[in-house]
């Protein structure tokens, strides 16, 4: 098969579908690997890295995409890529197709085979190929919030950390999973006071044994999170429904309620966010102010530390790819129910049962049988 991995275009993307390293596993296994020139660079991998394992470098992207049997990327693909599909092509991503109809319908209109890391599962129930991203970006988030709190940037002018005789700051988490679980430690490890609301008592009783007295937890029903929001300095939206669109929490009117210069960062972006307010930002432009409260809703926080996140995600979407490369989607699929969950679209139909709901179109029947 021959894998092609083209260079992200979503601005400030700095990330890359295939590690050099992992490059050499799929030549390793028989496989052709062809790279656009130039894709790694933003996550530190030159052409020569590429070409050192056995691979190709491509002059352009289309050249990628028009000689690929599987497209590997690393964030939704842009209109221009989506024209460049074709059916019987498979394409290995992240697509959060929930909120974002005008690609679902391109993406129907290609033919191609669509498989979204977001939706790929594992055994325990968990999402393997999100959580590495999950991961980084709740880490990422108490870092930008303290920086969108900075008075320059239309802050309170807040330090998260406070300082002897000040108190810190308070930090709101809606979401105790992923990230909102690495969202609390960071806050919690900058000296801030944490608050984290989720309404699973059993993952509540978790952060509790693990994380003892680091930070608090509550249950959050509706009263709480209004009193939570109304008292934070920074609210940190880690909120997730696999495939789904993200529920809107925190309303307008809630909204009015913070504190002047308080701080939001919707994690839940790419899913289309869970404040009433948010709408999706980029690195180049990450803030905007909303009642008195500044908005950080950039949709591929991970790209901002782009090495990083480009073997994390690496390391977790390989022995994926390997099987998809030797068995072929169908065969792998029909191998493994956790990957047979990442499909999203086929032959022109929606492919998972979520992403039907959300965008309320037919569900395909299973094109791969259990």
């Amino acid at each position: 098969m021959r894998i092609g991995c083209p260079k992200e275009i979503k601005p400030q993307e700095f990330r890359v579908g295939l590690t050099p390293h992992a490059a050499r596993e799929v030549i390793a296994h028989g496989h052709e690997v062809v790279v656009e020139a130039g894709a790694g660079v933003g996550a530190g991998f030159a052409d020569e890295d590429y070409v050192a394992q056995g691979a190709r470098i491509a002059t352009t992207a289309e050249e990628v995409f028009a000689g690929a049997d599987l497209i590997i990327k690393v964030k939704e693909p842009q209109a221009a890529e989506r024209k460049r599909l074709r059916e019987g092509q498979v394409l290995f991503t992240y697509l959060h197709l929930a909120p974002d109809p005008e690609q679902a319908r391109d993406l129907l209109d290609s033919g191609a085979t669509c498989i979204a890391y977001e939706t790929v599962t594992d055994a325990q129930g968990g999402l393997p190929l999100l959580a590495p991203m999950s991961e980084v970006a709740g880490k990422l988030a108490p870092q930008v919030g303290a920086w969108t709190l900075q008075k320059a940037n239309g802050g309170r002018g807040v330090l998260l950390g406070g300082i002897p005789g000040v108190q810190p700051g308070r930090v709101v988490v809606i979401g105790g999973g992923v990230v909102g679980t690495q969202a609390a430690r960071v806050a919690a490890g900058m000296g801030a006071e944490v608050l984290v609301l989720d309404r699973s008592l059993p993952r509540l009783r978790h952060l509790d044994e693990v994380f003892g007295r680091d930070f608090r937890t509550a249950h959050a029903s509706a009263g709480v999170l209004a009193e939570a929001v109304a008292e934070a300095d920074l609210v940190i939206g880690a909120v997730l429904i696999p495939g789904a669109a993200a529920p809107k929490l925190v309303s307008r009117a809630q909204l009015s309620t913070m504190k002047r210069g308080a701080a939001i960062v919707d994690v839940a972006i790419d899913q289309g966010g869970c404040f009433e307010t948010s709408r999706a930002t980029t690195h180049e432009h990450p803030i905007y102010e909303v009642d008195g409260v500044m908005h950080y809703c950039v949709a591929n926080m991970p790209g901002a530390v782009a090495r990083t996140s480009t073997l994390g995600l690496g390391n977790a979407t390989l022995p994926f790819l390997l099987a998809l490369a030797d068995k072929g989607w169908q065969g792998a699929l029909a191998a493994d129910p956790h990957l047979r969950n990442g499909l999203n679209v086929h032959a022109g139909r929606i492919a998972h049962p979520a992403v039907a709901e959300a965008l309320g179109l037919p569900l395909a029947e299973a094109p791969i049988a259990a």
